[in-house]
């Protein structure tokens, strides 16, 4: 037999808990990012407000209730099918607003830019920028540009570019949409077909080639969300699974609400070409990020209504439930599976494709 195994030489593909140090999967949605945001961010600033995190802040504003959000981007590549890191910054940041049940009225954008970028590179963002902000029909108002040192920005990964986006925008009078309203009984409806956001970029970023070209559902949803309250003001949780996939934002759900969440997997639409690839690469599509698609829970009793309304609007014509909550294993996802198995879905530790947004 040859030497012993030296343990010391070896890594492990997923950050370890115990660290002093951040870590990619800090940034990547799951269990990591929660437990920065709740051990580290929350006690610093002095939030109360573990349990009740969403996608955007309500905020009241002399009587006026407002949806305030803001979110950085650093996806590599900066382009990819279907759409580029300036869209992206707009859609992501439309849907978090409009996540909270706002309409959205405002933008801002700032950019950090690497020393060298090529202003052609920078324009086409910028363009690209305002295409989807006229598209979503909320404007960019205000901004700001830093440049830093080609060696810093190399240094930490970048690829010359990264964006901030904030929104802001008016929540309707009896409109109440976070996560904690979740309640036994409830419907779960999805908006359409999920991971291509994040198989195009893997994709893109890898040059790994597929018989269809994957393309990013980047996409802004406060019109399909204004459709779905006019049919009913009574829904209680709206998300768009972002990072840590449509898997990770029920689990998110499921915890701040205490309460159970069911999902049968043969009802989660999934375009073939994103199945095959997820297969190919060991992914679970449940973790796949995805960039215009969103999760409603609505009560039983409106979820008819809902579900029409979405599959009328352009964004939500492959709209349909896939789960309901329930009184068992609070704070737990169950998925059942094809073959009629269950499956426990959990947080990801960290994250399984980096810089996807």
């Amino acid at each position: 037999m040859g030497d012993p195994a030296d343990f010391e030489g070896w890594s492990c593909p997923a950050p370890l808990r115990g660290y002093d140090r951040v870590v990619t999967g800090h940034g990547g949605g799951g269990k990591l990012s929660l437990e920065l945001v709740e051990h580290l961010f929350l006690p610093a600033l002095g939030i109360d407000g573990a349990g009740e995190l969403h996608d955007a802040a309500a905020v009241d504003a002399g009587g006026v209730r407002l949806a305030f959000s803001t979110d950085s981007y650093v996806v590599q590549p900066l382009f990819f099918p279907g759409g580029c890191i300036g869209d992206l910054a707009v859609n992501g940041t439309v849907n978090d607003v409009a996540m909270r049940g706002g309409r959205p009225i405002a933008l801002s954008a700032g950019f950090v830019l690497e020393e060298g970028l090529p202003l052609a590179t920078l324009g086409r963002v910028a363009e690209a920028m305002g295409v989807a902000a006229r598209a979503a029909g909320v404007p960019l108002v205000t901004g700001d540009t830093k440049v830093v040192d080609a060696c810093k920005a190399t240094a930490g990964g970048a690829s010359g570019l990264f964006v901030n986006t904030a929104g802001i925008g008016v929540i309707p009078p009896g409109v109440d949409i976070r996560p904690r309203r979740a309640t036994i009984g409830d419907r779960v409806i999805v908006s359409g077909p999920i991971g291509l956001h994040g198989v195009a970029v893997m994709a893109t970023r890898a040059g790994l080639e597929f018989e269809t070209t994957v393309q990013s559902d980047s996409a802004p949803l406060n019109g399909l969300v204004e459709a779905m309250l006019e049919a009913s003001t009574e829904i209680h949780v709206l998300r768009d699974p972002t990072r840590g996939g449509l898997g990770a934002t029920l689990c998110e759900i499921a915890g701040s609400a205490g309460v159970g969440i069911e999902v049968s997997e043969s009802a989660v639409p999934v375009p073939d070409e994103v199945a095959a690839a997820c297969a190919l690469l060991g992914l679970d599509v449940m973790q796949v990020a995805n960039e215009g698609k969103l999760v409603a829970i609505v009560p039983d009793a409106d979820a008819d209504a809902v579900l029409e309304a979405m599959v009328r609007h352009p964004r939500g014509r492959e709209a349909r439930v896939i789960g309901s909550v329930t009184d068992e294993h609070p704070g737990m996802v169950v998925a059942c599976t094809a073959l009629g198995g269950r499956r426990v879905m959990d947080l990801p530790l960290g994250e399984q494709l980096p810089r996807i947004c």
